[in-house]
């Protein structure tokens, strides 16, 4: 978490609203491996990073309540008893959406200003998002002593971006910014809604993040379509969800459905199986076979899942062509964003350069390479 950030939205707001405000940091995550499990009631395993959302926010004495995007330099002022979605793909919708579902949930919140600034790169899949809604939420919370619980919080958080974002989403982000500790990633359970935390020690390798700077525009139409091709294979299978079936039980319906379905749906069960791996690997301090378990989880999103795209796959190529990167994959819905890697400190810098040059070199634009940490969770901040 930044010093710096949270200053500067502290100044903000005492500038804007003359008041002294009570500071939160809700952070942005990554997903180490687990991906499209969690719809899918299975297992993934994010972690907080030290990147997120700081908001500062204070009750307000004037009839109405201002929120504002400081980053964007955009404020705008509503009234609570009169809340509706703006246009689509507005930054208010977020505050918005928390706001309705905390009074649908008969909780009594008065008139409040909100400043909010972030350092969670836009478009790297880090869940920028889900850290705002946790940060309204948890500020919220704070202010008017709703009294909830961390769950019923992410919950809140969740409801807000399915009614009011518009965008289906798991648990898994709000979950992961919400509960995140220090040098520990959440094997989470996306049907219990509980995890077990895993220290991970990663000795003399680390995290990267190289973001490829792309956004194809198929994301969307692609993940709704998968979606909707797993529950359908878990009906015919009859189980509530893909997490319940093997791969021998897959093989029952094989001639029942089409040969991509059939693939996506046996991705799904192998990465449930590869998070439960990455777990025991880190319990035993195995990075190596961690580093595997991540390759085989891109290969799988790569051919099987089919949410790749040439710039993720290039990355993924360059490090493998480098011994010093134990694991790496694409991040996140996938059609661009990130890659996360697993690489030796001492060769990081290196292979960040090298990549990057050969990147620019294939596809004619640069990408973008973060160091992050395991961090904890949405909190107040004291200074």
């Amino acid at each position: 978490m930044s010093a710096t950030l949270i200053n500067a939205v502290k100044t903000k707001f005492i500038e804007t609203f003359k008041q002294e405000p009570i500071l939160v940091f809700s952070p942005g995550r990554i997903n180490i491996i687990g991906e499209h499990t969690d719809y899918n009631d299975g297992f993934v395993f994010p972690a907080a990073v030290d990147k997120g959302i700081a908001a500062a926010i204070q009750k307000s004495d004037s009839g109405t309540s201002t929120a504002y995007a400081t980053d964007k330099d955009s404020k705008i002022e509503f009234a609570l008893d009169k809340l509706k979605p703006s246009k689509e793909g507005n930054w208010e919708n977020y505050v918005f959406g928390v706001v309705a579902e905390i009074q649908n949930r008969n909780k009594t919140i008065g008139n409040f200003n909100i400043a909010f600034k972030g350092d969670i790169p836009g478009g790297a899949g880090m869940s920028s998002s889900a850290a705002l809604e946790n940060s309204v939420v948890f500020g919220l919370n704070e202010l008017f002593n709703l009294g909830l619980t961390k769950h019923e919080m992410i919950l809140i958080s969740q409801k807000a971006e399915h009614n009011y974002v518009g965008v289906n989403c798991g648990i898994m982000d709000q979950y992961a910014s919400m509960f995140g500790i220090e040098n520990n990633a959440l094997l989470l359970d996306c049907r219990t809604v509980e995890s077990k935390p895993y220290e991970i020690d990663f000795k003399d390798h680390q995290l990267m993040l190289i973001n490829t700077n792309v956004k194809h525009s198929l994301s969307d139409s692609a993940y709704n379509d998968r979606r909707s091709a797993c529950e359908s294979i878990a009906k015919l299978l009859n189980i509530k969800a893909l997490r319940d079936a093997t791969e021998a039980d897959l093989e029952t319906v094989k001639d029942k459905v089409t040969p991509e379905n059939y693939q996506k749906a046996l991705y799904v069960i192998q990465e449930n199986e590869r998070a439960m791996k990455a777990s025991k690997a880190i319990e035993d301090n195995d990075l190596e076979t961690l580093g595997a378990l991540i390759y085989g989880s891109h290969n799988g999103l790569q051919h099987q899942y089919k949410v790749s795209c040439d710039e993720l796959d290039f990355l993924v190529d360059q490090a493998k062509a480098n011994k010093q990167v134990l694991g790496a994959r694409m991040m996140g819905g996938g059609f661009g964003g990130c890659t996360i890697n697993l690489v030796s400190k001492k060769e990081a810098k290196a292979f960040a350069e090298t990549a990057s040059i050969a990147y620019k070199k294939e596809f004619n634009k640069e990408c973008s390479v973060y160091f992050i940490k395991l961090s904890e969770g949405t909190h107040l901040v004291t200074q």
